[in-house]
């Protein structure tokens, strides 16, 4: 077999132009192309140049359609609305998807869950292979201890990040719900302000911070009484992620139809 073609989309972005030059450091594959949205100043530039190499010779596109169809897989770290969008071209073209979008609501989901019918897609709120263990070492300590260990999530990120909670934050309440066997909307606490009475029982909190350019702190706490148990990940740059997310690409090659997961990259 010859390297996997990889498409890169939303490539001017900080993601995107690491994602670049990921695809032409890692063995076995081969950049494809990549596009940005109709009106960026990215468009038309060379691929090499954004990744901050030597000039390839071929420059972003405003047509997510033409790396699809030039791709075997594409690498989707954009925004809700377009990776919907971007599903049904995966399902079109025949194309695996890797998506690194946050924010995805219950109606870019379904168009996820439509995409995979057809073509392997895998979705990760964090491709960190760390956040990824970390996520199944949450759901194991919530399994373990019960409601007299209040949880706590913590997270931070740079000034620039729009969304809150970050969806890494969000998917560690999910594993911390699924190990207590409660829906996570039913037992969140997203926001605290002015005179709010004890903590009930059983909830999952989230604390957002926001400021610098923190590349992505998050932390579960487990607060009983006379002990406290942290679970934690930093990530010093966005390289983690970069790397992750090539690793799933590599690894989602050749899979059958299916949405996916990082617990299926690593086997867990």
């Amino acid at each position: 077999m010859g390297d996997v073609r990889i498409g890169i989309l939303g490539c001017g972005g900080r993601m995107g132009r690491q994602l670049l030059a990921g695809v032409m450091d890692t063995p076995g594959a081969q950049l494809a192309g990549g596009s940005e949205r109709p009106g960026s100043a990215v468009v038309g530039q060379d691929l090499g140049v954004l990744a901050g190499r030597e000039a390839l010779g071929r420059s972003a596109v405003d047509t997510p359609a033409v790396i699809f169809a030039d791709s075997d897989l594409v690498i989707d770290f954009t925004l809700p609305r377009a990776t919907a969008l971007h599903a049904g071209l995966a399902a079109e073209h025949g194309t695996a998807l890797v998506i690194g979008t946050t924010g995805l609501l219950e109606e870019h989901l379904a168009e996820l869950e439509r995409a995979a019918q057809t073509v392997p897609v895998l979705r990760a709120a964090n491709m960190s292979l760390g956040v990824t263990l970390l996520m199944e070492l949450v759901r194991q300590a919530a399994a373990k201890l019960d409601e007299a260990y209040d949880i706590e999530v913590l997270e931070m990120h740079h000034r620039h990040k729009v969304d809150a909670p970050s969806g890494t934050a969000l998917a560690l309440g999910e594993a911390a719900a699924e190990g207590r066997n409660v829906d996570l909307d039913d037992a969140s606490v997203r926001v605290r302000d002015g005179q709010t009475g004890p903590r009930p029982a059983g909830t999952i909190g989230f604390a957002t911070l926001r400021g610098g350019d923190v590349a992505g702190d998050h932390s579960v706490i487990f607060a009983a009484e006379g002990e406290r148990l942290e679970l934690g990940h930093r990530a010093s740059s966005r390289q983690v992620f970069v790397q992750g997310a090539l690793k799933a690409a590599l690894w989602l090659q050749g899979k059958p139809a299916g949405l996916y997961s990082m617990r299926d990259v690593l086997e867990l």
